[in-house]
């Protein structure tokens, strides 16, 4: 998960929420592309580049906790409805939200703050994205972004509340695979395309054991990310879960000649149905 750039603050607005966004790091900038300048007949053969303005691109790599999950998948991945947010204390993050990697997902404005400056961009929308689940590390979650519109300077002067509530940690992750536990995945990259088309792959790094290696062909496979505390009610409060079926082989990158434990990336091709639910009420579904 590359990405160069610099810490900033970034706020995502919808039609029927805004939020600061906790950042690691982020890209997003005014999307430059070059005209060339040809040269008469009896010119000097110079080529001139000249710049035109093409819109904003870039990404945003963001850590995922119990607030922000169901808002920034949502934006990803885009769903047959918005996230609903029930008023009482207790029941706030109660939700039922099934997602789906559609091409045309839904439409945010986004304003980022660096040092001094604030830039306002409208009309952004997802390409891709990649969610990264590693053992001792954060699970984040990196939104690819463009739109047709230029940034404009943003003047407006309000706070809006920063999140920094409970994250998700890939040491608290459940794999399954065809109806069995899996508990040598070291840690896995879920990454998407989303033009012309939706491409899911599944990057998957996994401690070679006897008789636990991954099946070439997976009929289902569902990850679940939990958060332990005491507070939260069991089946209720603090999970996700991605599912995916008829995943296929396409390369295993192994190097076995090593005298200690080998983590080997295997990756795979998800040729049915990628689909997330969120804090699922509790029904049963995230047992």
């Amino acid at each position: 998960m590359p990405v160069n750039g610099c810490d900033c603050s970034i706020v995502i607005k919808t039609a029927y929420k805004e939020m600061d966004i906790p950042y690691s790091s982020e890209t997003i900038r005014e999307a430059i592309s070059i005209m060339k300048e040809e040269p008469s007949i009896e010119g000097d053969y110079v080529h001139r580049g000249l710049p035109h303005n093409n819109g904003m691109t870039g990404c945003i790599v963001t850590p995922l906790n119990i607030e922000t999950v169901p808002f920034l998948l949502y934006l990803a991945m885009g769903g047959t409805g918005n996230p609903v947010f029930i008023t009482e204390t207790r029941n706030l993050y109660r939700n039922s939200l099934n997602l789906l990697p559609y091409e045309d997902g839904p439409q945010f404005d986004l304003v980022q703050k660096r040092g001094n400056g604030k830039w306002f961009y409208e009309g952004c929308g997802v390409t891709g994205f990649e969610l990264r689940i590693m053992r001792e590390e954060t699970i984040k979650l990196k939104i690819d972004i463009c739109g047709e519109k230029p940034p404009v300077n943003y003047s407006y002067n309000e706070t809006i509340e920063t999140e920094s509530r409970e994250r998700f940690s890939g040491n608290s992750v459940v794999y399954k695979i065809n109806g069995k536990e899996y508990k040598n995945i070291y840690g896995i990259t879920i990454a998407a395309e989303k033009e012309e088309g939706t491409k899911t792959e599944l990057w998957i790094k996994r401690c070679l054991e006897d008789n636990c290696d991954l099946p070439h062909l997976i009929n289902d496979m569902t990850i679940t990310a939990h958060l332990y505390r005491d507070s939260y009610e069991y089946r209720s409060f603090g999970m996700f879960r991605l599912s995916f079926t008829n995943v296929v082989l396409n390369t295993d990158e192994t190097v076995i000649d090593a005298a200690n434990a080998v983590i080997g990336p295997i990756r795979y091709y998800v040729a049915g149905i990628t689909q997330a639910e969120v804090f699922s009420v509790g029904d049963g579904r995230l047992e």
